[in-house]
């Protein structure tokens, strides 16, 4: 099965996303509970690969998102102007003076340092984008009358509430109807599973999802807790991959949902929270495509690797450059965007072509 995308002539947009999008606190070189001081960005899952394809990229990206209107959502507001992603379908819900019923969602997140692995807490409940229900966003307006390339969401935002499954579910169906790509990052995470269900709520969600999907994004983990396939003898928190059980992981995956048509991961093995292996594979049309591994990679934050991958990968097709190539620039891409704090990338095409064609850290002057 190949993607077939749509020109861009008859599309107001490259790509949307759907997803929440947060405020994060960096405690910079210390730790969250002994912090006097963060550093504010913006990001979120979805909404990261939107903003790395339009900073970085060069692509007209929108997101679809709320926020409780008061000046924490006007600060998120304020970052994502400079991120240039398309506001339009950003919903605004009134705030009710103390977020008793509605409120934005901050994400405290540390760094890491060397054995000291990278941590978060996150404060998200009861949030605007928490509350979105079906039929409260114009699907048919923006699918079918704006246009839309490439449609964006994955297992976080599914994640916050039961309503959120079933508005990525009807977008799905929108974008699927206009003949936008979809494409869905499982994206995993225990916190915001675990009183709601755990791992067998994840599988009815993301599997109930999963059929709708063109590209699919996940590492190991994701593709176990989320999907629940396995790689038979191995522990799904292993932390060196091997290509080969991978494949077979993804392989499963393909005969049980042949709408696949793209399977693609990152490969990290993280030596210490600063020093990873980090590669990437790709399985189109029956075929894997590797990425060159990149053995001892600094990492300053890694937070955002994943997503400026997915938005990498995403360019290689958008641009028709082929599987090789999307999969060496979703890692590249992914590789620069951990130099760099926050959640979002802060590379230019420039830098990540000469991290595919091998270019080294000697100072450009």
């Amino acid at each position: 099965m190949s993607l077939v995308i749509k020109p861009k002539a008859k599309c107001r947009f490259d790509l949307v996303a759907l997803g929440e999008v947060m405020l994060r606190l960096d405690p910079g070189d210390g730790r969250v509970a002994t912090a006097r001081s963060f550093q504010a960005w913006e990001g979120g899952g979805e909404y990261n690969v939107a903003r790395g394809l339009k900073r970085c990229f060069g692509l007209d990206t929108a997101i679809v998102t709320a926020f409780a209107d008061n000046p924490v959502g006007r600060l998120v507001q304020d970052f994502m102007y400079q991120g240039g992603v398309d506001q339009s379908y950003v919903r605004w819900v009134k705030y009710d003076g103390i977020g008793r019923t509605v409120r934005n969602g901050l994400n405290f997140t540390e760094r890491g340092f060397g054995l000291r692995a990278a941590a978060g807490c996150s404060d998200r409940g009861h949030t605007a984008v928490s509350q979105l229900k079906p039929g409260e966003v114009d699907w048919e307006q923006l699918f079918g009358r704006d246009g839309v390339r490439w449609f964006h969401t994955g297992g976080i935002f599914a994640a916050l509430s039961e309503t959120t499954s079933a508005v990525a579910e009807e977008a799905m169906r929108a974008a699927k109807k206009h003949g936008a790509i979809v494409s869905y990052d499982l994206n995993y995470r225990e916190s915001l599973w675990k009183d709601i269900g755990g791992k067998d709520k994840a599988r009815e969600v993301n599997r109930a999802l999963a059929k709708y999907v063109d590209v699919m994004l996940g590492n190991e983990e994701d593709f176990s807790s989320a999907l629940g396939f396995s790689i038979e003898g191995v522990d799904e928190h292993f932390s060196e991959l091997d290509v080969a059980s991978f494949k077979k992981m993804i392989d499963s995956a393909v005969a049980a949902y042949p709408n696949f048509a793209v399977v693609a991961t990152t490969l990290r093995n993280a030596k210490t929270a600063t020093r990873n292996d980090w590669g990437a594979i790709c399985l189109s049309e029956g075929h894997l495509y590797e990425a060159q591994t990149r053995k001892d990679l600094e990492i300053f934050d890694r937070v955002g690797g994943g997503d400026s991958f997915a938005s990498g990968l995403i360019y290689g097709f958008l641009t028709q450059r082929g599987p090789q190539w999307a999969v060496e620039c979703g890692a590249a891409h992914g590789a620069l965007a951990m130099t760099t704090p926050g959640d979002t990338s802060m590379a230019t095409l420039s830098e990540v072509e000469k991290a595919m064609k091998g270019g080294g850290a000697r100072v450009d002057r």
